[in-house]
């Protein structure tokens, strides 16, 4: 008799279910053809002339000469985020001494641990790329986390680069 029962309610709640899905559709259907009516007997806005301006500023400054050579990497902090939410941009210039060939790279975000007295994985993120020469761009975000962090920059083929050491704070 419960199994019975059981069979009923579920069917019942099925049903119900049903009802109410298409209740909210034939609701969202008459609101929407309510609202097209109101829309189009509206007036249309007036013209307006917008003038737009932009200002060209060349980037020319001593950090990104410096994050531009070969074999160093600069770290630039952005703009902070809400709470503990520090961003940083790595950027150095890439080589490749085989243009033809796919040069494949990772970068390393890594923190001082001062109880075991050595540098730490934080994060790590892949790439590569093809041609003569690329600037390498890399973004990383601490997170409440203090703490001294370079980035490691290790090329295919080549010895890892390091940047200097960074202090991170809240």
């Amino acid at each position: 008799m419960a199994t019975r029962s059981g069979a009923v309610l579920a069917s019942g709640t099925a049903n119900a279910a049903k009802f109410v899905v298409a209740a909210l559709a034939f609701t969202a259907a008459y609101a929407g053809l309510s609202a097209y009516g109101i829309a189009s007997s509206a007036e249309a806005p007036a013209p307006t002339a917008v003038s737009l301006s932009a200002e060209e500023t060349p980037v020319t400054t001593a950090l990104t000469a410096r994050a531009l050579a070969a074999g160093t990497v600069t770290v630039s902090a952005l703009p902070a985020g809400p709470g503990c939410l520090k961003p940083y941009v790595a950027r150095t210039l890439l080589v490749n001494p085989d243009p033809g060939r796919t040069v494949s790279y990772s970068w390393k975000l890594a923190r001082w641990s001062p109880s075991a007295k050595t540098w730490r994985t934080y994060f790590v993120d892949y790439s590569g790329f093809a041609g003569a020469r690329g600037t390498a761009e890399w973004e990383a975000t601490v997170s409440g986390n203090p703490g001294w962090y370079r980035v490691e920059l290790a090329v295919e083929g080549a010895k890892t680069v390091k940047s200097d050491r960074f202090q991170v704070s809240c």
